[in-house]
């Protein structure tokens, strides 16, 4: 894989995440999650995490020159040498510019972007069937997994929750959200022929072992 920096983008629900650990365990390359390195960046006690911290705790958004910041330190660290993939970063066009700089200034070339799409009908059915067990945690979907007996867990029988912000509604807010912070930026990478689109409708395993494929070629 000639790119050293892989992006994932997708809607919530579009198994991007999912897609990202099976990459990063193929690869042997670490999975850079903005929400981690900032929680880390905090406990350490950076100059970089104590800003973050306070607009944390005045519940404000932490600014670009904060996570940008927190993301190059990250990137420097000795396990992201050979490349590393960005989850849940860039999200706006700002902080896509900063990526193509700081990349360009090491040397690391251009980043390769993975748009994981999914038609809206599927999106919803995966986040609103969405049921947790309350004593193991074991995931399941009222469409795709349903569990034996409606509301119990196949392999304790606890009683399956559905999340908070698993309604429709929510999840509705969530996606026209999404797609209005996103759209500007998949257009950003498609104009540079820096993006790949990948039909994130299938099962993830056929999505893995294609995306693999291609990526050894990339």
């Amino acid at each position: 894989m000639k790119a050293q920096a892989l992006i994932f983008l997708g809607a919530p629900g579009a198994g991007k995440g999912t897609q990202a650990r099976e990459v990063a365990k193929e690869f042997a390359l670490p999975q850079i999650s903005t929400g981690d390195i900032l929680r880390e960046a905090v406990k350490k006690g950076t100059a970089l995490g104590l800003a973050a911290k306070a607009k944390m705790e005045a519940g404000q958004l932490v600014p670009d020159e904060v996570v940008c910041g927190i993301v190059e330190e990250r990137v420097a660290e000795p396990d992201c040498r050979a490349g590393f993939i960005l989850d849940g970063f860039p999200r706006t066009i700002p902080q896509a510019e900063f990526v193509d700089k700081m990349l360009e200034a090491k040397g690391r070339g251009r980043p390769l972007v993975i748009n994981i799409q999914v038609e809206h009908d599927v999106l919803m059915k995966r986040l609103t069937g969405r049921r947790t067990c309350s004593v193991c945690g074991e995931i399941y979907n009222v469409y795709f997994n349903p569990p034996r007996k409606q509301g119990v867990c196949d392999k304790d029988g606890g009683k399956l929750l559905e999340r908070a912000d698993d309604n429709a509604e929510t999840i509705r807010q969530r996606l026209v959200a999404y797609q209005n912070q996103t759209s500007p930026l998949i257009d950003y990478y498609r104009r540079k022929n820096l993006l790949h689109d990948v039909d994130g409708n299938r099962e993830p395993e056929v999505i893995a072992t294609e995306l693999i494929g291609f990526l050894k070629g990339a």
